[in-house]
């Protein structure tokens, strides 16, 4: 069902997120050397955003959020990922839990109004497991009465040191088979803890930590959808279509953080022959990581959810992890030695960068995807 919903009043200002992240940014910049050496939350950092208004960006503004359009928060994320990697990352974790019901808002808007007026109201920080999860989920979901107990662990918590409400799934041994349930579960609920392990090359205030579930009640309204465990559903299109713009547009961002990082340090020597190569690839590579985000973006705009849309949108995935990797790769040969000290920020960048491979669809899973359906096979295989 399609539902059309009025605009907001025309006397609405829309607020400009990217001169806001700007404003912000040097802020954030401050803390970021020092918890990544430390290993330390990026928590004041998002505090910091939070009363700003960038958590609620995402929700329609007639729920009282901030309105912004999908453009719009890539294009926040990309320029927060400037001044800090880790923050950018943990606050796109958020946005895009929150982006997708406000997407949905527009189409269905009672299976998604509770949750995105909650986010509101209560001010809450969403906390995704999507990478620990993806199609065959994780976790066990054992029935009880009025809902089940969860038990298992999840990884790559992003940003669960400050989060109100997990976005997760648990399966199921149902008579059908592995039976995928997607629910929401309090981050303070009995059995849930949060364990302190991430210790990382890359991203390391991001507070990505693993959570152990030990038989976590959820109740049964608490589950929201369910699914066969390995198979596309069309919720994992639409958690394709709309969440991995966001999460890529925050490695664009790094390449160029680390683009103006090494014109800076180049700008200040006569530069060889070497160099102006070197920056020239460099051009080459963020270009194709601009072009990749920006046909994720397009498709996103204009494309329903659905096998196409989602190889288009993996592909720009890959496309944009090997642009990113690559222009910070030769950003750190342009720039030599300098680069190899952290007080240029440079080499915390590179580290940073390097995440991009390990988000879904990986590249090999991806290529496959993409040539599945190239020669006419079904998605699932």
């Amino acid at each position: 069902m399609t539902v059309n919903v009025k605009s907001p009043p025309a006397t609405t200002i829309p607020t400009d997120w990217v001169r806001r992240a700007h404003d912000l940014g040097p802020q954030i910049a401050a803390r970021a050397a020092d918890a990544d050496e430390s290993d330390a939350f990026v928590a004041e950092s998002l505090a910091l955003l939070k009363a700003e208004g960038f958590h609620t960006a995402a929700v329609p503004a007639e729920l009282g959020g901030g309105g912004a359009s999908h453009a719009e928060l890539s294009a926040m994320l990309r320029v927060l990922a400037t001044y800090c990697g880790s923050t950018a990352l943990a606050l796109a974790m958020h946005t895009h839990a929150v982006a997708l019901p406000a997407w949905r808002w527009r189409r269905t808007p009672e299976a998604v109004e509770g949750l995105l007026k909650r986010v509101v109201a209560e001010g809450l920080t969403l906390v995704s497991s999507g990478g620990s999860d993806w199609l065959d989920g994780s976790c066990k979901a054992t029935p009880v009465d009025g809902g089940f107990r969860v038990s298992g662990r999840k990884v790559f918590a992003s940003g669960c040191m400050s989060g109100d409400l997990l976005v997760t799934m648990a399966v199921l041994d149902a008579p059908e088979g592995p039976t995928v349930m997607h629910m929401a579960i309090p981050m303070k609920a009995d059995g849930l803890k949060i364990l302190d392990t991430w210790r990382t090359l890359g991203m390391r205030a991001t507070g990505s930590h693993d959570l152990e579930l030990d038989q976590v009640f959820v109740p049964d309204a608490a589950v929201t959808v369910k699914r066969p465990a390995g198979k596309w559903h069309p919720l994992m299109h639409m958690v394709t279509l709309i969440a991995f713009p966001l999460i890529m547009s925050v490695y664009v961002g790094l390449a160029e953080a680390a683009r103006e990082k090494v014109l800076a340090l180049a700008g200040a020597r006569k530069a060889s022959a070497d160099t102006e190569l070197l920056i020239g690839e460099m051009e080459t590579q963020l270009s194709a990581a601009r072009l990749a985000l920006g046909d994720m973006l397009a498709c996103a705009a204009t494309d329903e959810p659905g096998p196409d849309a989602t190889s288009r949108i993996m592909t720009g995935r890959t496309l944009v992890a090997r642009g990113a990797i690559a222009a910070v790769e030769k950003a750190m040969a342009a720039a030599g030695g300098a680069g190899f000290y952290r007080r240029t920020g440079l080499e915390r960048i590179w580290r940073d960068v390097q995440a991009a491979r390990y988000h879904p669809l990986q590249e090999n899973a991806q290529a496959r995807l993409a040539g599945r359906l190239a020669l006419g096979l079904p998605i699932d295989g």
